[in-house]
């Protein structure tokens, strides 16, 4: 796996920088009524976490020229989705998890009927900030991310495989069945990420952006099942050994701490391979790919 480079690290911090202004603009101000549930939208999505989801939407869109309105929409969209879904996913009629991002999760910090609401106001505005009128020349085009992003959060998409995860406590699954769940669960999102930005690009390089993010999608959480047993609670911004702890089906209890790392080297290098026909146009999903699959090493 290469090393980030200085010159991707500047990059990414300012995308970072970037989706955290575009956030901060497209949720409603905390002064506004209702306010404790503004208070709680901008407290579950503001100032956390690594963005990987907005950063596979800019370095898609760099690949496909993407105009930077479409990206931003594309990026802050996915964020939204993404927020709403761990503070959902945080409740205690899901995973119960108190801690989130380092600080207390949404519902331990408000109470559950906020945190609910809140979730489900968040999935709301990532298709309003995406339906903006004229974020696209082409209508189509508008639809189609419209159409991409809806089946990524849906039933077939990541609600799909929460439910699937949840259903899978206790049980023993194999790598197969693991595979399938999170491909919907974690790399449903992901994927959808990618395409958004790529939404402008060729058939080509959209057809190699949806190889790449299926495979760094899985990588991501091959990653995050190896991180919830090295890593700390610290490290982790959330509780470290909650997989374990309630007996979940994971890729280092199917196939061993070793050959789950093998695994994510060998998702990595299908990645990049996928984008080696476009040069140093893919350089940032290249280095993204590193970014990602070295999280913790």
């Amino acid at each position: 796996m290469q090393n980030n480079t200085s010159d991707f690290l500047s990059w990414a911090k300012e995308k970072q920088l970037r989706i955290e202004d575009v956030l901060d603009e497209a949720l409603p101000p905390e002064q506004q009524s209702p306010q404790t549930l503004h208070s709680a939208m901008r407290y579950s999505t503001l100032g956390g976490g690594k963005r990987v989801r907005a950063l596979l939407s800019y370095a898609a869109a760099e690949l496909c020229s993407t105009d930077i309105s479409i990206a931003d929409a594309a990026a802050c969209a996915v964020e939204l989705i993404h927020a709403y879904s761990l503070v959902h996913d945080d409740m205690p009629c899901m995973d119960n998890d108190d801690l989130r991002r380092g600080k207390p999760s949404c519902h331990k910090q408000y109470d559950d009927a906020t945190a609910l609401l809140a979730g489900d106001a968040l999935q709301t505005l990532a298709f309003d900030v995406l339906s903006t009128p004229e974020l696209c020349a082409q209508a189509n085009q508008q639809i189609s991310m419209l159409n991409i992003l809806a089946k990524a959060a849906g039933s077939t998409g990541m609600a799909g495989g929460q439910a699937i995860d949840l259903s899978s406590v206790g049980k023993a699954l194999n790598q197969q069945e693991l595979e399938a769940m999170h491909s919907l669960k974690t790399g449903a999102l992901i994927h959808a990420a990618a395409l958004l930005g790529a939404s402008s690009g060729s058939l080509e390089k959209i057809a190699a952006v949806s190889t790449y993010a299926d495979n760094i999608g899985l990588a991501f959480q091959v990653i995050d099942d190896i991180l919830d047993i090295e890593a700390d609670t610290a490290t982790l911004g959330k509780t470290a050994g909650k997989d374990a702890n309630s007996n979940k089906p994971t890729y280092v209890t199917i196939l061993g701490l070793d050959v789950a790392k093998q695994l994510a080297q060998q998702l990595y290098e299908t990645a990049i391979d996928t984008l080696a026909p476009f040069g140093d146009e893919a350089l940032r999903l290249r280095e993204l790919a590193g970014f990602i699959t070295q999280r913790s090493f």
